[in-house]
């Protein structure tokens, strides 16, 4: 899996650190790094809560590159 730069870019652009997105969608720091870092693939719900708090669509988030 690759790493997911269009999640991190957009947190980045809300100013959200991990922590701040993770509390924001009711997972761990961990979890959001490893989303991040490609070394997990997030459910559709969690992908839909991201989506939400960012402020994307799935397919900007999400989708294929």
């Amino acid at each position: 899996m690759a790493k997911n730069l269009r999640l991190k870019a957009a947190r980045a652009g809300k100013d959200m650190s991990q922590k701040d997105l993770a509390d924001a969608v009711g997972v761990t720091r961990q979890t959001v790094n490893a989303i991040e870092m490609g070394d997990y693939n997030p459910t559709i719900r969690l992908c839909s809560a991201i989506c939400r708090v960012l402020g994307k669509t799935l397919d900007e988030l999400f989708g294929e590159e």
